[in-house]
């Protein structure tokens, strides 16, 4: 799959490769309301990595029910929209919407989201928090519900289990580790914001550790994501227990690397007799 916020909404790719062999493509992170975004500088280059604060600029989710989906629903691969808000009522009305569209098989949930009833502590920091928005989410959205998690937590995989326990068919992570970056000669920060998502190379190993923690704690699917540069990098995300991976900041890097993914893990099941990718999820011998 490719990951939210780093492959646009699929056709801004579809001149480097086939879309029909990407397993899915998350859409960027779409809000019930229009959001204009951070200011600017909202982007750094850090060493193995970047760090962003875009801010989840986007025009709302009925400017995407009106204009992008008509554009990307008939893109033969499926279509996942990552959903975000400011309070449950938010994530619910706006899951409510893009449950009634026939192309979109699945959401991502972002519970990263500063919940500004609670002080603007992110509904995913806290297993209560959690599994409230879950629980919200899946009265009103029928179709497959995945959870993306965020690093910043004590122990993920107790929220992980409470996203389960709201309903969640399954838990992507990790979502963005929080960073920052300074300019020393200005002595300003770098963002606008001071802080930001940290996401790249550099991350995988954090990456890895919390999918394995998460995939031997819950009973539901995991997507594994965060860090992954090449087809090595997948398949050791899916020997530690993911079902399946998402590519994120290599897009940038590389825009034909989810193909070069693809068949690097076929090649790797090649060459370990493996008939099925199945013989390998969580197949880390400890």
């Amino acid at each position: 799959m490719t990951a939210s916020g780093t492959f646009g909404y699929g056709e801004e790719f579809a001149d480097f490769i086939d879309l029909s062999r990407i397993g899915a493509i998350i859409v960027k992170g779409t809000t019930l309301h229009k959001r204009e975004g951070n200011p600017y500088p909202r982007m750094a280059e850090t060493p193995s990595g970047m760090l962003n604060a875009v801010g989840l600029q986007n025009k709302g989710v009925h400017y995407f029910v009106d204009t992008i989906y008509p554009r990307i629903k008939d893109i033969h691969t499926n279509m996942i929209v990552n959903v975000s808000g400011s309070t449950i009522e938010d994530y619910v009305e706006t899951a409510a919407i893009i449950n009634e569209l026939d192309k979109i098989p699945a959401i991502e949930l972002n519970i990263s989201c500063p919940n500004v009833k609670q002080g603007g502590m992110a509904f995913g920091v806290t297993s209560k928090g959690a599994e409230e928005v879950v629980k919200e989410v899946r009265k009103v959205y029928k179709k497959t519900l995945i959870v993306k998690l965020s690093p910043n937590v004590t122990n993920i995989a107790d929220i992980a289990l409470a996203a389960e326990a709201g309903g969640a068919d399954s838990v992507s992570l990790i979502n963005t580790l929080l960073g920052m970056a300074i300019d020393a000669e200005k002595r300003r920060p770098i963002l606008s914001t001071i802080t930001g998502g940290m996401s790249g190379a550099a991350v995988k190993p954090i990456a890895l550790r919390m999918v394995w923690q998460v995939a031997n704690a819950v009973k539901i699917p995991v997507i594994g994501l965060g860090g992954i540069m090449n087809s090595r990098d997948a398949v050791e995300f899916m020997l530690a227990g993911a079902s399946a991976i998402q590519i994120g900041t290599a897009n940038f890097i590389d825009p034909t690397i989810t193909i070069k993914v693809i068949e690097g893990i076929e090649n790797y099941l090649d060459r370990h007799g493996c008939k099925s990718i199945k013989e390998i999820i969580g197949a880390l011998e400890i």
